[in-house]
């Protein structure tokens, strides 16, 4: 049983946006299919027109490069109505006809409610699913890191997909959760901290996000992201005209600046620049060139607050203006994008200068 879909996740009510960015790219390699979703299902599968498997389809477009996935999967036709009374064997059968072998099984729910009311269900097959696949040899301890994921769109309708280490979230999910620390300014706390979960490996982190490191905060007020740059040991330059938290300030590593985002420089170059500027996607894109192309900093993350509709057809006019300007300078870098689990309408980008 060759595999001729995708089946990837998204945040509800993005379904579209990750259909017109798969679509797109899709075609741009070459690749004939098509989309099917509902709105606020929280998940869009591609399916391909011709024979080809979809195995290789994942590999021209990986997790990383999709701006609205939070995780792909090549997958297998859907199993729907099973029966109640004995829904393993149908899945079973269709694991052993894949010809595939897999080291663990996740059980997942799109996030929605009705999807988080199937939890306890994925929860009691969890167990009798295990032995039956042990027993079938589709479960096994070395059989390169393959994972089987079950997701449970109704009680009897669920689509089985398949994920490779290096291509995949290691998410249930695909959603990194995070603790919003109790003295953190605001809940935006956590998107600083999220992007760098995605952007920047773990084991970097001593090195681009060391104790001593300069950063600015554009818009900081009332300091959400600069806690997050503060508890790192940076010394930040927090740009805002409004007031920032007292909290922040008595740290000693924040110099306040009642000044306008969009046109302060900085003294020197920094480490880091930060922004989540409530402004129109190109204006903000606009002055991060600048800085860029200024070598004002070595790295960068900002949002891009989205419009409520063609909101892919920004983003990659966004992306596609900000690398064009950053070749036209020579300026070379690294540009990635994502709409994170602690984002809502924007989503996420970052930059590192490559020299």
């Amino acid at each position: 049983m060759i595999p001729h879909q995708l089946l990837l996740y998204c945040r509800p009510g993005f379904e579209r946006d990750l259909a017109e960015e798969l679509g797109d790219k899709a075609a741009v390699m070459g690749w004939q299919g098509s989309t099917a979703y509902t709105p606020d299902c929280g998940f869009v599968r591609y399916v391909l027109e011709s024979d080809q498997g979809a195995n290789g389809l994942h590999r021209d477009i990986p997790l990383e490069q999709l701006v609205f996935a939070r995780q792909s999967l090549v997958a297998l036709p859907v199993l729907a109505e099973l029966p109640r009374d004995d829904r393993l064997t149908s899945i079973v059968e269709q694991v052993v006809a894949s010809g595939w072998s897999f080291e663990s099984v996740w059980q997942e729910t799109p996030d929605t409610n009705d999807g988080k009311a199937l939890s306890g269900l994925a929860k009691a097959l969890d167990r009798p699913l295990t032995s039956l696949l042990k027993k079938a040899g589709a479960l096994r301890r070395k059989a390169g890191k393959r994972r089987l994921h079950l997701f449970w769109s109704q009680g009897d309708c669920v689509q089985l997909g398949m994920s490779f280490p290096g291509n995949r979230s290691e998410h249930p999910g695909g959603i990194l959760r995070l603790r919003a620390p109790r003295e953190a300014p605001s809940r935006s706390t956590l998107k600083l901290e999220e992007a760098w979960h995605v952007f920047v490996p773990r084991d970097e982190w001593e090195q681009r996000l060391a104790e001593g490191m300069q950063a600015a905060d554009l818009g900081a007020a009332p300091g959400g992201w600069t806690y997050q740059l503060v508890r790192k040991g940076l010394y930040v330059h927090a740009i805002d005209n409004g007031p920032m938290d007292k909290g922040m300030m008595a740290t000693g590593q924040v110099e306040h600046l009642h000044e306008d985002g969009f046109v302060w420089e900085p003294p020197g170059r920094l480490d880091w620049l930060v922004c989540d500027i409530v402004d129109k996607p190109m204006r903000v894109v606009s002055m991060v060139e600048r800085w860029l192309v200024r070598r004002w900093c070595r790295e960068a993350v900002f949002n891009l607050k989205l419009p409520m509709k063609q909101r892919w057809r920004e983003v990659e006019r966004c992306l596609e203006r900000l690398q064009t300007q950053l070749d036209a300078a020579r300026v070379a870098a690294e540009i990635r994008c994502k709409h994170l689990y602690h984002d809502r309408e924007e989503v996420t980008v970052h930059v590192r200068l490559l020299s």
